[in-house]
């Protein structure tokens, strides 16, 4: 009962946007109350279709395998991951409908934060935060999708790496914290454009502030791929350097263009 009043108890917002302190706790948790329930809703999705899910992230190494690298002999194809528990099953079908709910509810959660933050902008403000909010979106999946694409090659030099004597029996848990990790990382780190296109339309930072550091930007960008990048193999340090370099640049142009 507590939660359907919650959804329906919705304070008339007062002209102008203005709202008391209990008027703003009430909005807030109207929005978790939401958001928890698209969350939910989500992992009971990714709970069923478990299979594909595991699929989708099994993919970048059964690629690799395919092609000739990380096969188990005697295991067929070797596209397998391998428990050591027999509780180990039902913890990563729970991790997984997590990681998916949180996934597929994450347009909705964005778009509470969108309607709580909005009584507080501005008409200005307003028509600013719809592409901003987009190209949020578009690069965190864009820079999780750039993670994924990369990670077989990832995958193969840290087999190589540890010479012809050691063979590789991937555990669920391992693997499967590896690639969410390296595709978080990637998405939040490509968000760091989007961050300096804002700061340049707010009057923080001038785009010739920018374009006077570029030798700069190259060696903190390169320093950060080689500290940030979970699996510390060269192929996703590239892979994250160079777009984060390109995105230094395409900022300092939109930043231009956004002072004509």
């Amino acid at each position: 009962m507590a939660l359907i009043t919650a959804l329906r108890r919705r304070p008339a917002r007062p002209p102008g946007g203005v709202m008391s302190l209990a008027e703003h706790l009430g909005e807030l948790r109207r929005r978790l109350v939401v958001s928890s329930l698209a969350v939910s809703a989500g992992g009971v999705v990714a709970f069923i279709f478990y299979g594909s899910v595991l699929a989708f992230f099994l993919h970048p190494y059964c690629s690799m395998v395919a092609a000739g690298h990380g096969s188990v002999p005697g295991s067929g194809s070797g596209c397998n991951l391998y428990v050591t528990s027999p509780l180990d099953g039902v913890s990563i079908r729970f991790k997984m409908a997590a990681y998916g709910g949180l996934m597929l509810a994450l347009p909705v959660v964005l778009w509470q934060v969108w309607r709580f933050i909005t009584p507080g902008l501005e008409k200005k403000e307003r028509r600013y935060a719809v592409p901003f909010v987009s190209a949020s979106m578009a690069v965190f999946a864009f820079g999780a999708f750039v993670a994924w694409v990369t990670f077989p090659h990832a995958l193969r030099w840290l087999g190589d790496i540890g010479g012809p004597h050691l063979q590789a029996l991937y555990n669920p848990t391992s693997y499967l914290s590896l690639i969410i990790a390296l595709m978080l990382v990637f998405g939040i780190t490509f968000e760091i454009p989007v961050v300096l296109v804002a700061l340049e339309a707010a009057g923080v930072v001038r785009p010739e502030w920018l374009a006077a550091r570029r030798r700069w930007a190259i060696v903190m960008i390169t320093a950060f791929a080689a500290v940030a990048t979970p699996s510390s193999d060269p192929f996703s340090m590239l892979a994250l350097a160079v777009p984060l370099y390109v995105f230094y640049e395409v900022s300092i142009l939109i930043g231009r263009l956004l002072r004509r």
